[in-house]
């Protein structure tokens, strides 16, 4: 994973002024976003800032991983002779199942990710995700003592960023100044 698909320092005020490309999904989204106002779904354009979370994605697939090896371990190593119960291969499989659906809650962790371009941002955190346009934004936050960014929004609702978190220090740093600057280039009078 390079630090363009975790942060989109590529992207403006990055490094080669190329919006980032991220983590390889398709420009149009995961179907039609959640929008703020209930209209109809605009999406981002084809060449959006791509930020995720480089240590949440690191700590919920090692997570993942090791979860579903223990789970295997212990349903291969369960004894299929009299102990005073019996374990039998459906038991196993069992075993080894529940390890897969532990793993997959915890790769739910993976999922947060902004895109943004000049026309909008769209946030998704674990659960679902939501698309603004610009001037929908009054602010991108990064509180002091918050674990992650966030943007506020008209009478004074916010919606949580956990794509930008604090752990990843200049990652999260390099990432909310790409967001305030295209938040800033939105408000720009156009020139013509």
């Amino acid at each position: 994973m390079t630090e363009a698909d975790t942060t989109g320092t590529t992207g403006p005020g990055g490094s080669n002024g190329a919006p980032a490309q991220g983590d390889g999904a398709p420009a149009q989204g995961d179907g039609a976003p959640a929008q703020g106002d209930g209209a109809p779904a605009q999406g981002i354009g084809p060449d959006p800032v791509v930020l995720r979370p480089r240590t949440l994605l690191i700590s919920a697939w090692v997570s993942a991983a090791v979860v579903v090896v223990i789970f295997a371990v212990v349903g291969y190593l369960m004894p299929e002779v009299d102990t005073g119960v019996y374990f039998r291969a459906a038991d196993q499989v069992s075993i080894f199942v529940l390890g897969l659906l532990i793993a997959g809650g915890l790769l739910l962790m993976a999922r947060p990710r902004v895109r943004a371009d000049s026309g909008g941002i769209e946030v998704r955190n674990v659960g679902a995700t939501h698309w603004y346009p610009w001037p929908e934004v009054e602010a991108v936050a990064f509180p002091d003592g918050a674990s992650w960014a966030r943007i506020d929004l008209p009478d004074d609702e916010y919606l949580p960023v956990l794509a930008v978190q604090a752990v990843d220090r200049q990652l999260a740093v390099r990432g909310i100044r790409t967001l305030r600057g295209l938040h800033q280039d939105s408000r720009r009078p156009a020139q013509g």
